[in-house]
């Protein structure tokens, strides 16, 4: 191993802010050495407990996070925060609206909070997370939250990523909770109506109380999603959020349920990064003889799309 990555390696293990900085850091760049970082931190890895915060905007998705690092660090646990935000359009890094928020944890040591940007990536997530929360889980972090950017329908993708998936929602959101229903309503394993010393709280945890029994059937010993009511700005209910936190994780490790959902995260990493050398590989193709000859092939009518298409990917596969 280059001495350089094992002394980063070490440093990031012994809970150096600037070792882990510059391990994301080099996630994030794609950087030559990643293969051989990812190496050496792969048996270290296995022991965080990854908790994804998701919902639409303006929930209190950062404070509610900010509170909870709070009580875990009551708990003496080491905590890292991926805060995933929306990408400038002048820059194209992170916002940092997440990191600002959560400005009181920065002197703590026990506390590493790193904000990614979305940089066009779909799904509520960056493309880097997934080998971010590697960092941070061989780094010593006991708990790990992911908090999406702010999501609708479609970004789920949280629930590929995390242990356990928290949605919040808001009373006064219209109709939010509707036009969510189709998409981040069916990946939660705990849902919390934050704000709730505001109006509708009471109609809003009723709604989606109503919507989870329209939800799958469950039997018996089937882990039903809690709905925990808080007012993450004063800590009111944080606690609870944290015990069923922990209720989720216990149930899911008593099943084979948490190896499981492991395992199969793993799998889509795997899989994630062989699609995207192949597409790297394919588009050193382009302006290639083969992949100009397929296709007069197949605009001359001698061949289909799909035989050449099955040409190109042999020719990928095979070197």
């Amino acid at each position: 191993m280059n001495s350089d990555v094992s002394s980063l390696v070490a440093a990031a293990r012994s809970g150096r802010p600037r070792a882990v900085a510059r391990l994301i850091t080099l996630v994030e760049g794609a950087s030559p050495q990643l293969r051989e970082v990812m190496a050496a931190l792969a048996p270290l890895t296995g022991n965080a407990y990854v908790v994804g915060l998701t919902g639409p905007p303006g929930v209190g998705k950062s404070t509610t996070t900010s509170a909870l690092v709070t009580a875990y660090r009551r708990q003496g646990k080491r905590v890292g925060v991926l805060a995933v935000d929306p990408s400038s359009p002048f820059s194209g890094g992170a916002l940092l609206g997440d990191r600002v928020r959560m400005s009181d944890h920065a002197s703590d040591p026990g506390v590493y909070i790193r904000s990614m940007a979305t940089r066009g990536h779909l799904g509520g997530l960056a493309w880097a997370a997934p080998q971010a929360i590697r960092v941070l889980d061989a780094a010593g972090c006991d708990v790990i939250l992911v908090e999406t950017v702010g999501v609708g329908q479609s970004e789920v993708e949280i629930a590929a990523q995390a242990d356990t998936c928290a949605v919040l929602l808001a009373p006064g959101m219209g109709d939010g909770i509707q036009a969510a229903k189709a998409g981040i309503l069916e990946i939660g394993d705990l849902y919390v109506v934050n704000k709730a010393d505001r109006d509708g709280a009471d109609a809003t945890a009723r709604e989606l109380n109503h919507m989870l029994g329209l939800g799958e059937a469950r039997g018996p010993g089937d882990w039903r999603p809690p709905i925990v009511r808080t007012v993450a700005a004063r800590a009111q209910g944080i606690d609870e959020v944290v015990e069923a936190l922990e209720k989720h994780r216990a149930w899911m490790e008593e099943r084979g349920v948490l190896l499981h959902r492991r395992r199969a995260r793993a799998a889509r990493e795997v899989e994630t990064i062989a699609v995207t050398a192949l597409r790297e590989r394919l588009a050193d193709l382009h302006g290639d003889r083969r992949l100009r000859g397929l296709a007069e092939d197949v605009a001359a009518g001698r061949t289909d799309p799909y035989t050449a298409a099955d040409v190109l990917t042999r020719a990928l596969t095979e070197g």
